[in-house]
């Protein structure tokens, strides 16, 4: 498998580990690791060696989303990079292996959006969850105007989104967004317990049950995609996300003006 800057990839016993490998920056996502994730992704079907895909982080982080890094991140992103981040999503979605994010840390903005996108959602007690867009001027992306809703109802994924508030690992997981919450000293246990069963279950039955539960909670999930992704490219070009993305990288409160 060629090497990606930030990720380390294993594979025992069925299970695919893709680690995203940054704890200096808290798992910020450059586009090459998103590139590579979404090809692990969707090529994990087609391997007979693979029955189970894992996401998990490093350290403090599952991810914290792009990497906003630079005198002016907002130029780096464009309708590329919000394709970039949907393919990560669509894999997910449709990949007949069963995909689980194994929340270590803070997940993050699109790095949020990538987790609630799988199949199963393991946090640790530590684990927090964060639709950070408003805070730098966007809106949510990587589908989670579809799956947050699906999960845990329109009224607390407002708040999520306009307000901008992390959710702990157990209060997500009351709230119906995630699937287990564990002590952080009991979380490596449980995630390989999880996936070893995945791995060892019907991979034809589960594959199934996937797609039905999918098309049954997520039918709308393309338009939203596509949705966000013209919103954002949209906000991308606003002085207010220009400053959002400046104030982030200098630890400073932005000042918004509406443009």
């Amino acid at each position: 498998m060629p090497e990606v800057p930030g990720l380390v990839v294993t594979l025992d016993a069925g299970v695919l580990r893709i680690r995203v490998d940054r704890p200096e920056q808290f798992g910020a996502l450059t586009g090459e690791m998103i590139d590579r994730v979404a090809e692990l992704v969707e090529g994990a079907t087609a391997r007979d060696d693979v029955r189970c895909v894992v996401l998990t982080g490093t350290g403090a982080a599952f991810s914290s989303g792009a990497d906003l890094s630079g005198a002016d991140p907002h130029l780096n992103f464009d309708r590329a990079a919000m394709d970039r981040a949907n393919r990560v999503v669509r894999a997910i979605v449709r990949s007949d292996v069963p995909v689980v994010a194994a929340v270590n840390g803070v997940a993050a903005g699109v790095g949020c959006s990538t987790a609630l996108a799988c199949d199963l959602v393991i946090a640790a007690e530590s684990a927090s969850f964060l639709l950070a867009f408003a805070r730098i001027g966007l809106m949510p992306d990587g589908g989670a105007s579809a799956t947050v809703p699906a999960s845990i109802g329109r009224a607390r994924a407002m708040r999520m989104a306009l307000l901008a508030e992390p959710l702990t690992a157990q209060e997500a997981y009351d709230a119906g967004l995630v699937t287990h919450v564990v002590a952080d000293d009991g979380f490596a246990e449980l995630v390989d317990r999880t996936v070893r069963r995945l791995a060892a279950g019907p991979p034809l039955a589960l594959a199934a049950s996937k797609k039905a539960v999918n098309a049954a909670t997520l039918p709308h999930l393309e338009e939203a995609l596509e949705r966000e992704a013209r919103g954002q490219v949209t906000l991308l070009r606003t002085a207010d996300a220009a400053e959002g993305m400046r104030a982030f990288g200098e630890k400073r409160r932005p000042a918004f003006r509406g443009e």
